[in-house]
Parts: C-alpha cells; structure tokens; sequence
C-alpha cells in the first residue's frame, strides 16, 4: 500500500508540501493542507504504528486497558451498590433521590464533550489521571455528605464530582481501548466493557456485604475511590506509547490532507461530528443503551426493596446478577459480533431487554432475579459497539467517539429524574416499563451502527480516473 502511495505523491520534506507527481496545477484547497506536514513521510507514519511497535507491546496495552475498565466498574458500583442506603439514610422519596442522581450525570455531560481535544492534545492517561483524582474528592463529598452532613446538597456536590471525573476517564479509556482494537486488527471492545461489568460485579458484592454489615459510606467510598486510582496509576505504565498516538493523529491528518488534495473531502474535512447524521443515530442507539443499563444501576435495587418488599442487602444483590449476567454477555459477544455482525446481536440482545425487564416488574421475587439476569445481557452489548462504531474511522475516532459517549450520557441526566417522576406516581418497579418502551424503538435505527465492510459492500464502487 505504501508503494502505490508513494507512486502517487511525493512529500518535500524542506517545505512540507504534499503534491500530486501528476499534477500540473495546483488548487487552492491542496494549497491550504500543506502547513502540517513537516519531514516526516507517509511510510514512516505508518510503521510507527506498526512495525516500530512489537506486538506483545500492543498485548500489554491491552491487558492494562482491562484493569483500567475493570477498575472503572469497581468505582462506579461503588456509590451504585449504596444507592438504597444513601436513599435511607437521607429519607428520600423516588423523586428527590432522581433529583440527586442527575448531579452526577450533569457532571458527565459537561466534563466529557472536551474530553476527545484534551485526550488528543495531553495524551490519554494524563487526562485519565485527572478523571480519577476529581473522582476520589467526589466520592469523599458523597460519603461525608450521608454519613456526617446529612445534607442532599453536599451529596449532589459530591456526585457531580464524581459524574466529571468518571466521565473524563470514561472517554479516554475508551479511546485508549479503540487504538489497541485497531492496532490488534480484531473486535476487543466488548471484552473491555465485559472488564468493566466485572468490576462492578465485584463492587457490587462488596457493597452487598457493606450494606448488610451497615458500613458507613464514607469509609467504604473513600477508601475504595483511594485504591481504586492508586491501582489505575500504575496500570496506565503500560498504555501505548504516547509516540503512537501522536504518530496515529499525524497518519490521520495526513491521510485527511491526501484526500482534500484530490478533491474528495474538499470543505468537508472542518465538519463539526455534531453535523454527521450516522454518528447522531450511533449516539441515539447508545443513548437508549445508556438507558436500559443506567436504569438498572440507579434503580434495579431500589426496585426489588419497594417494589418486591426485599431487605437492601437482597436490592443489591439483585443488582450484581444483573452485573454478572451483564458481564457474560460481553465476553460472549465478541464472537456472536464476529461471527452474525453487529446489526442482528443487537436487536437480538434489544429484544431481551425488554423480556427481562418485564420480568423483574411482573414477576414474583424467583422471576424477577431470572428477569435480572435477562435484563443484563440484554444491555452487555449496545453500550461498547455504539463506541466502536463511532470510532470505525480512525481520522474522526476523537471527535465522533466524543460527540456519540456525549449522546448517551444524555441518558443519565433525563433518566434519573424522569424515573423518579414516574416513581413517584407509579412506583418505581412500574416506571421500569420505561426501558422496554425504549428498547423496541431503538430497533428503528440499528441500521447505523453496521460495520463499514458491510456498509461497502451496499455502496456503489467509486470510479477511477486516469487522466494519462
């Protein structure tokens, strides 16, 4: 591929130009690219994503990326696992403990917009650094706003803490997790996320043994948050070299130039992702899967307690089978993604959230467990092949990746209070009818989410032109 290239261009590494041998005159489109690029040549770009890189390096990278995921899950189900003892001990109704949990999710959807820029411009794990310290002082708040202030405020303070720093490492860990996936040539995202359900899996347990013991909260977070981050710290030593990334985003650019000089992307390379209707519907389709799983994280527990009159100990454990089914899901779904694609797993994991989920609200407390479980394999797999579909384009991984995890936090700010509302009207183990009714609509738009192979293999073939 490098030969052919090179048979087309030339780049003159005093000026940094990048022409065409063939062409005669220059436009003012080939004009505008040439800035960028220094002396560094196509080839040289190439191979220092490839061959300068061993592949066992790249296998390291991986297995850091599963602890940073799995550590990820053990924070978040950290404060999920104690959402029923925090809605106790501040004597809560449905509607203000949704009112609460939107702080967390505002967090979010403000930190992780410009997470995509500052993943690119400081490197992945600097910025998942700051994700997790903004972390450890939000869940402080959290457990001192329950266990010592007793306040509602101190509490939304705390969680919108911990929505920003979770949120930003979120995002980066995620484009940390698409680089490896490309560099390996093979479908791994759904193995990172399954990393991360089993963290929560983990967590939830503990905090099902917390809650029985009734631990206070601010030990249980903060200590927690503080091992947690220490642990990511020194995982994040065997991420991809940040030459590699460097070297990828100039692969990207080069290659956008490429294509502007020939005509191809002419004023369509500065598109804001915010413009692309694909990646909007890919933001949709993890929009409703954010949902159907942030449901259960919010809620599920607070379910089985009022809903099926369970103590909170059994809430929390209900909400670590659903973790745990959740987590076999993902580690299944790399090979049914590989072998069925990603359009019919989908809408076949779709039509399984919502029998489980039917389950848990009708059925006596064996089936609603069963539904549980249902439920989450229902949702392993919307949530990581929407982020993979985003980033099917190296160029735009950044900016489409974050413009699509943008989308689906949506989810966790009008999800929280909406079932809230709706908890305090029909109760909450009502109000989860919600999530059938979002995951039959979004079998509209799974179309978006297609891998590129087989979107081209729909695609008219786009002419060559030999003007000799």
């Amino acid at each position: 591929m490098d030969g052919s290239w090179e048979a087309d261009y030339r780049i003159d590494s005093t000026r940094g130009n990048v022409t065409r041998r063939r062409q005669h005159r220059e436009t003012r489109a080939t004009r505008l690219i040439r800035t960028p690029y220094r002396s560094t040549s196509m080839r040289e770009i190439r191979s220092m994503t490839t061959t300068a890189l061993p592949r066992d390096r790249v296998v390291a990278a991986r297995t850091a990326v599963f602890v940073v995921f799995a550590l990820a899950g053990i924070a978040f189900a950290t404060w999920a696992s104690r959402i029923a003892d925090a809605k106790a001990g501040l004597d809560l109704s449905a509607g203000q403990l949704g009112a609460t949990l939107f702080a967390m999710s505002a967090g979010s959807m403000l930190a992780m917009p410009s997470t995509g820029r500052l993943a690119e411009r400081f490197g992945v794990v600097p910025t998942i650094r700051v994700g997790m310290l903004v972390g450890i002082v939000g869940f402080g708040v959290v457990g001192a706003g329950v266990d010592l202030a007793e306040s509602r405020l101190v509490v939304a303070v705390g969680l919108f803490l911990i929505g920003s720093g979770v949120g930003v490492w979120d995002v980066a860990m995620n484009l940390e997790g698409a680089s490896v996936e490309r560099l390996l040539g093979k479908t791994v995202m759904p193995q990172f996320h399954a990393a991360f359900s089993g963290g929560t899996v983990l967590s939830a347990l503990i905090g099902s043994g917390m809650s029985w013991a009734s631990v206070p909260l601010l030990p249980h977070l903060l200590g927690s948050a503080l091992l947690v981050t220490a642990g990511g710290f020194v995982a994040m030593r065997a991420f991809l070299p940040r030459e590699v990334e460097d070297a990828e985003h100039e692969k990207d650019r080069a290659a956008e130039a490429e294509a502007m000089a020939e005509g191809a992307l002419a004023g369509a390379s500065a598109r804001s992702a915010w413009l692309e209707p694909r990646t909007l519907l890919i933001g949709l389709v993890v929009l409703v899967a954010a949902f159907t799983e942030g449901t259960a994280n919010d809620w599920l527990a607070v379910a089985f307690v009022e809903g099926h009159d369970l103590p909170t100990w059994a809430g929390v454990l209900a909400f670590a089978t659903f973790l745990s089914f959740m987590t076999i899901g993902r580690l299944l779904g790399t090979r049914w993604l590989d072998t069925y694609g990603r359009v019919p797993v989908l809408r076949a994991t779709f039509v399984l959230a919502v029998v489980g989920s039917l389950l848990v609200i009708f059925g006596n407390d064996w089936m609603a467990f069963v539904g549980a479980a249902v439920w989450g394999v229902g949702v392993s797999l919307g949530f990581p092949v929407g982020l993979s579909a985003s980033a099917d384009d190296p160029k735009r991984a950044p900016a489409r990746m974050s413009v699509v995890a943008t989308i689906g936090y949506f989810a966790f700010i009008a999800g929280p209070p909406a079932l809230g509302f709706l908890g305090d009207h029909v109760g909450v183990l009502r109000s989860l009818l919600a999530v059938g009714t979002m995951a039959l609509l979004v079998q509209l738009i799974l179309e978006s989410v297609r891998e590129p192979q087989r979107v081209a293999t729909t695609a008219p073939a786009e002419p060559v032109h030999d003007h000799g």
